[in-house]
């Protein structure tokens, strides 16, 4: 490889790279030089069985899928992590400027690097297993710069829970939320949807019905109005995905919870959409019923044949996602 006003330096290969258009060379904080050739990569082929998921994002699971399965991230091992709070110390003990000093902080960078390496395999990984699986991934819209800013304040007003708000910062990009999102939307290109969050993690997958008072916990989901149980994060990522599938809620209202604690008829509109691929699904709450036959064109699918039946009118519509 020839590098501007340095000549010809030697790299190993991590991976065979054709129709290399660019290069770049960097230094990471653990002092070690990179090079990364741009190339512009194929997209990963679903099953084409229609088959939808869910992901649920979150700090103690990394991510919940709807199929019931809560991946994490690698950490750093204990041994590591004992010896990463001895370097800090170390670090915080050293006068500045010094030759201990500089050590402190290099060893440090390195177990944050291997920690980084860690992440990103993960996510590579994930990714590439969620393109493979399935044509269509709902992931809940985000705001990952909103969510992660700093609670500290001003000097005028200062924030409030500051140390509390800095560990969930760091427990939010320590599980690579937005890495995973966008390497799963370069290996399956047109097939990521984005899913509006809000109400997702208090409304039940089996009923429909909204309220706070069912999370129980950070960890368990447990339906005021019909009992249903699960993990709250796995419940979360099945409405992702009947909500990018258009299943979730029906077409029937659905009930929502207020703070008084007095059930009132949620004002949302029912969610429309494309409907699961290639099955014939009621809502099972008297709502609608939906035939769908699904052909696969390109990266998208076109419905046809959209039957609707609800109190017995007949209506026929078609659809092109």
């Amino acid at each position: 490889m020839r590098i501007p006003k340095v000549g010809w330096v030697r790299f190993r290969w991590s991976r065979p790279v054709e129709q290399a258009k660019s290069f770049r060379v960097s230094r990471d904080v653990a002092g070690r030089w990179h090079v990364a050739f741009a190339v512009i990569p194929a997209p990963i082929s679903g099953p084409g069985t229609g088959a939808a998921v869910g992901v649920d994002r979150g700090v103690t699971a990394s991510a919940a899928l709807s199929t019931g399965e809560l991946l994490n991230v690698p950490p750093l091992w204990e041994t590591e992590k004992k010896r990463l709070l001895r370097l800090q110390r170390r670090l915080a003990r050293a006068k500045r400027g010094s030759k201990r000093r500089s050590k402190a902080k290099t060893a440090i960078a390195k177990l944050k690097a291997r920690e980084g390496d860690r992440r990103k395999d993960w996510v590579e990984k994930t990714s590439t297993d969620l393109a493979r699986r399935f044509d269509v991934i709902a992931v809940e819209d985000l705001k990952i710069s909103n969510m992660t800013r700093s609670a500290k304040g001003t000097l005028e007003a200062p924030g409030t829970n500051v140390r509390q708000k800095a560990g969930l910062n760091q427990g939010i990009l320590a599980n690579g939320w937005g890495q995973l999102v966008i390497r799963t939307g370069h290996k399956a290109p047109g097939r990521v949807q984005m899913i509006d969050p809000r109400y997702t993690s208090q409304t039940c997958n089996a009923c429909g019905h909204i309220a706070r008072e069912s999370r129980e916990s950070q960890a368990l989901f447990l339906c005021v109005a019909c009992q249903h149980q699960d993990n709250a994060d796995i419940n979360a990522a099945k409405n992702h995905r009947d909500t990018a599938a258009g299943l979730r809620g029906g077409c029937a209202g659905r009930l929502a919870v207020g703070r008084a604690g007095e059930p009132r008829t949620s004002t949302r509109p029912p969610p429309c959409g494309v409907v699961a691929v290639g099955i014939l699904c009621s809502s099972g709450r008297g709502g609608c019923q939906l035939q769908v036959e699904l052909f696969k064109v390109g990266v998208g699918f076109v419905v046809i044949s959209l039957l609707t039946v609800m109190e017995g009118e007949l209506c026929g519509e078609t659809l092109r996602t």
